[in-house]
């Protein structure tokens, strides 16, 4: 090549890339972005650099160098990164207990309602403007995941399937304003129909006007035809608030929905319906009533009040 102007300049832009790309490898060590890299050209160009390691090896042992040196003066760096590390990995396994627990609680539900699950993993979140609910769950159609299947979690219903990809799936949640789904009130077995307000409890209209309802009252999923999109028995939520009777065709009820669906990360689809309702027993058992403590006072007399009174009055004199 001509000792040109150009030449020259082009000479030092690649020595300049190539201080850069050492710079990064260094840096990355292990987690290199040019790792990835480095094992394609090692697969490509290997037999090439057996050929030429004496060539290159003095470039390798001048990398090497100042790596060691590196490290030797960036100790207490070193120390924070591996401390750090170490506190990531524990964070990983507090969320791996978290994430047993959530599957162990809700292969629960599905045992006690006979549901057949596919167990999947929350991936992404909907945009909420609008007010729209939605998130992306892990399995679609090659996991045999159709529309219109009933999503539930350990602590009761999460949504309804609407839209599968051959991997993926979105699920409209339950409190989505443009959600519905047939309720079933415990013991008294009063319909209704209960439909998503966002962020505020759902709100139930039941058939009967006239229904007996009280606050912390129950509600499951009635069920669908041919179990789609809702299977029944499914928990639903809590009676927090009942609207006065005004004499209307129906009455309505707020309910606190079990699941918290700003939380949502393990979920199951029903993928085979149980082969009869549920009906509650599927619903958390009921915590039992804290008895009242009765305190009972004591008034102890005194010493002084239990001195001789002649004793006060001499004292007095």
């Amino acid at each position: 090549m001509r000792d040109t102007k150009e030449s020259r300049l082009l000479l030092v832009l690649l020595v300049a890339i190539a201080f850069a790309l050492i710079t990064v490898d260094i840096r990355g060590g292990r987690n290199s972005p040019v790792e990835g890299a480095r094992e394609a050209a090692a697969t490509v160009f290997g037999p090439i650099e057996n050929g030429l390691s004496s060539a290159v090896d003095p470039v390798g042992d001048a990398v090497s160098a100042v790596r060691d040196s590196g490290s030797r003066h960036d100790r207490l760096t070193l120390l924070e990164k591996e401390n750090a590390a170490l506190k990531a990995k524990l964070g990983s396994d507090d969320r791996n207990r978290s994430r047993l627990a959530q599957l162990d609680k809700m292969l629960k539900i599905a045992g006690e309602g006979q549901y057949g699950i596919k167990g999947a993993q929350v991936i992404a979140i909907g945009s909420a403007q609008g007010f729209s609910w939605t998130i992306t769950i892990d399995v679609g159609a090659n996991d045999g995941i159709k529309r219109d299947m009933t999503v539930l979690n350990g602590d009761g219903l999460v949504g309804r399937v609407t839209t599968v990809g051959p991997d993926t799936s979105t699920v409209l949640l339950a409190n989505d304003p443009d959600f519905t789904v047939g309720t079933r009130m415990e013991g008294s077995d009063e319909l209704g129909f209960a439909s998503g307000q966002g962020d505020r409890p759902l709100r139930v209209e039941l058939l009967n006007g006239k229904a007996e309802v009280k606050k912390g009252d129950r509600l499951v999923t009635f069920g669908s035809q041919a179990d789609k999109p809702f299977v029944p028995g499914v928990p639903v939520g809590v009676v927090s608030r009942v609207d006065p009777s005004g004499g209307g065709l129906t009455r309505t009820l707020y309910v606190t929905p079990y699941v918290a669906f700003s939380k949502l990360d393990i979920v199951g689809v029903v993928v085979e319906a149980p082969k009869k309702d549920p009906r509650d027993e599927v619903l958390p058992v009921k915590p039992k009533p804290v008895p009242t403590p009765t305190v009972t006072v004591t008034v102890t007399p005194s010493a002084d009040a239990s001195a001789d009174p002649s004793a006060t009055d001499e004292q007095q004199q």
